[in-house]
């Protein structure tokens, strides 16, 4: 997908809410918001959105020097580990775990910073345990992971995370070898090996970082250690609206699990905005 003209309002809230978070004059703030705009007004409308989100939270990040999130995603970390001894409970005892974890790890993509300002983890994990979610590939899912041995795990959120370790779990006791991955330094409120460590992510799995703090997974800026696993790899789980914006065309067997969560993807995909997805890129 590309840059639409409706991103640019959201570029704008997003950059406003990202320097709320930290103590600095409103003089200061303009300032920075010039920057951005200035950045934006070079943006490339072939690349995505994420692609110019990247170089948005770069010029934030070079002119703080800080990572707005920090706070809020350790909050959101020690949040989901709270729920987290009950959802495990749940999954482990349903009639199928890993259709229960699939559709959980779907619920914590609610988690975004980006794009909400406030949200309703617990209720939206409910809703993704009803039976019917707009996109639903899973029976694609399960067949396609029982042909395969490794798995390569693409993370998105902080907080989120710790749901993404319920189904990393659930993929560990299928004796699936799972690579999960996170970002190489912060952006937005995405996983950091910081984050990783904090939910527990390391007791299932191997991790390891992708080289970079592009919004997505944009080969264009991951290290060639990543690339290199990922293109090793046969099957990818790949988390959050901005990896799917960067992956989507990507030949590759993918599966995406997320929420459409503004009104350009959500048109793009032609679902109305809240739409949960467990989507397979070559489903037949």
């Amino acid at each position: 997908m590309k840059i639409n003209l409706e991103c640019f309002p959201c570029f704008l809230r997003q950059t406003v809410t990202a320097l709320s978070q930290l103590d600095l004059d409103d003089d200061r703030r303009c300032d920075i918001i010039g920057d951005v705009l200035c950045v934006l007004k070079d943006s490339d409308f072939n690349k995505p959105p994420a692609y110019a989100t990247t170089f948005m939270y770069r010029t934030i990040k070079k002119a703080t020097g800080q990572d707005p999130y920090a706070a809020m995603k350790r909050k959101y970390n020690e949040f989901a580990l709270s729920l987290y001894p009950g959802l495990r409970e749940r999954v482990l005892k349903s009639a199928y775990p890993l259709w229960s974890a699939a559709r959980i790890a779907i619920a914590g993509n609610i988690i975004d910073f980006g794009i909400y300002e406030s949200f309703d983890v617990e209720k939206t994990i409910e809703r993704a345990l009803e039976d019917t979610i707009e996109v639903d590939d899973f029976d694609f899912f399960k067949a396609e992971l029982h042909r395969h041995d490794e798995v390569l795990y693409l993370l998105d959120n902080a907080g989120e995370i710790v749901f993404d370790r319920l189904l990393i779990m659930i993929l560990a006791e299928m004796n699936k070898r799972v690579t999960a991955v996170v970002k190489g330094s912060p952006v937005i409120n995405d996983a950091t090996m910081e984050d990783a460590v904090e939910a527990g992510i390391e007791r299932h799995c191997r991790v390891i970082d992708n080289g970079t703090d592009a919004v997505g997974t944009d080969m264009e800026f991951c290290s060639p250690e990543f690339i290199e696993e990922y293109n090793r790899h046969s099957i990818v789980i790949s988390k959050g609206q901005g990896n799917f914006e960067t992956l989507e065309l990507q030949d590759k067997n993918i599966f995406f699990l997320f929420q459409a969560k503004c009104d350009v993807i959500a048109s793009h995909l032609n679902l109305t905005k809240g739409s949960m997805l467990l989507k397979g890129r070559f489903k037949p």
